[in-house]
């Protein structure tokens, strides 16, 4: 049973940065996607970057030159680098290995002044 651990959120202001990892329970970055997820309240939840195995890296619009996703595969560890947050940023953010059911329990992040 593979297990998803993400951590890092928190309140930071507009404009600020904030950097979210997700740990997984074994080796399985190695030979597989992953994806960053977020849901605001209302809203549909939405894939934000994603890495391949190869660690080539995609982002929607939105966030492309402000968030920058990354992989250690020694640390079983993806992360998320957010910079430059705006108030629309805010949401659960989740990590997910792209096509399965593996997903992390989120980490909130509010931007806020």
């Amino acid at each position: 049973q593979v297990q998803l651990v993400e951590s890092g959120g928190g309140l930071v202001q507009p404009g600020g940065s904030l950097r979210l990892s997700c740990a997984a329970s074994g080796s399985i970055f190695r030979s597989n996607a992953v994806g960053w997820y977020r849901q605001a309240p209302g809203k549909q939840r939405e894939l934000v970057a994603d890495i391949t195995r190869f660690g080539t890296t995609n982002y929607v619009d939105s966030v492309k030159g402000r968030f920058t996703i990354s992989k250690d595969n020694a640390k079983n560890t993806v992360y998320l680098q957010m910079n430059s947050l705006k108030p629309e940023d805010t949401a659960l953010y989740y990590c997910n290995i792209l096509g399965s059911r593996y997903w992390g329990q989120g980490t909130q992040v509010t931007v806020s002044s």
